[in-house]
């Protein structure tokens, strides 16, 4: 169901998030993307007045994540291939992100090697907004990106962080 882009067919979620306090609006956001100052920013700019603005103003809420940033956001990101564990909203989000990757039985092996080959290099997990990705397509972005030197791999670690979290935002606002 696309978002309707008027206040009055606005999902309860924006609603929500409107009325909480600035403490409890940030951390509703915390579940799409555990960085502080992305989740202050938004909430800052409150109220929205539908869920396109709040979307278009979040993608360019907190630009430049910093690699501070992205390490300490990345620590709840699960493998890709791995089973998420938890029962909180994230680790939701991750098993139905993971769930649309199809194709996973048959390169499990090479995905664990690849996904262990990024944490030597880079020192994070390897992050892909998997949502609607085949395994091979996965794979064979792990492995351009493990090419990658650190200065080209952190935007990229940023700029897919930011996608997951608007995937995330939508998802709420869509709940």
């Amino acid at each position: 169901m696309p978002l309707e882009d008027t206040p009055e067919e606005a999902p309860d979620f924006l609603a929500a998030f409107n009325a909480a306090s600035r403490r409890d609006a940030e951390a509703m956001l915390r579940p799409c993307v555990d960085i502080p100052r992305w989740c202050n920013e938004v909430a800052a700019a409150r109220p929205f007045t539908t869920p396109g603005e709040l979307l278009s103003f979040a993608e360019l809420a907190a630009p430049d994540f910093t690699e501070a940033e992205i390490d300490a956001a990345l620590v709840h990101h699960p493998r890709l291939g791995d089973r998420p564990s938890g029962s909180g909203t994230e680790a939701r989000f991750s098993r139905s992100e993971q769930a649309s990757v199809s194709g996973l039985e048959g390169i499990q092996g090479r995905l664990q090697a690849g996904n262990r080959a990024y944490e030597d290099r880079f020192g994070r997990v390897f992050l892909l907004r998997a949502a609607g990705r085949s395994a091979e397509d996965i794979l064979a972005v792990l492995e351009e990106r493990l090419q990658h030197t650190d200065t080209e791999e952190l935007p990229v670690v940023a700029a897919q962080l930011r996608d997951i979290a608007i995937l995330r935002l939508e998802g709420l606002l869509n709940a």
